[in-house]
């Protein structure tokens, strides 16, 4: 489980003098629950987060275990160093966004044809409960060919599971290369 310890200071010196002690900033928030600014291990966060097999981790902050979800980061522009994470309190019947990462699986016939494989989203937002909520979505791309797509109305999503994105957006594909 990822420790982490409560900010009790918000103003810009003290993350300052946060981040050079190697903490990471984090907000918690969640439907209905009061905001919690929050700080990590740097090296830790990252490090779990490789380890993790699902979307939703447990946290604990100031003696509460919170499982999460994380809704968006910020990573420096220049050295791609990762400053600030919201996370997301994935509550149990409460319907909400999340981020369903892409996994691809084959090799391409298009490949052989001197096609170029183009993963068009890396994560498809859907709308649903942490409890229908899938790790990811696995697609295979054995049978696609140069000029070939997988269409999101390709994919068969779980039951309550919604997606809000237009049918014909690509996912993946094979793309003649030049």
């Amino acid at each position: 489980m990822l420790e982490g310890i409560l900010r009790d200071s918000i103003t810009k010196p003290a993350v300052k003098a946060l981040r050079k002690d190697g903490y990471l900033i984090a907000n918690i928030y969640g439907k209905g629950l009061e905001n919690i600014s929050a700080a990590f291990k740097r090296n830790e966060y990252i490090k779990y987060l490789k380890n993790k097999t699902t979307l939703a981790f447990d946290v604990k902050v100031d003696g509460k275990v919170l499982s999460v979800v994380v809704k968006e980061y910020q990573k420096d522009a220049i050295t791609s160093e990762l400053l600030h994470v919201d996370l997301m309190v994935a509550q149990k019947g409460v319907r909400a966004s999340y981020f369903i990462p892409v996994a691809v699986t084959g090799s391409a016939k298009g490949l052989k044809n001197k096609g170029l494989l183009m993963l068009h989203t890396r994560r498809i937002p859907v709308k649903c409960t942490i409890e229908n909520l899938p790790n990811n979505i696995t697609l295979d791309v054995t049978n696609l060919d140069t000029g070939d797509n997988i269409l999101l109305r390709d994919i068969t999503l779980p039951a309550d599971v919604d997606c809000y994105l237009d049918p014909r957006v690509p996912i993946v594909g094979v793309i003649k290369a030049k």
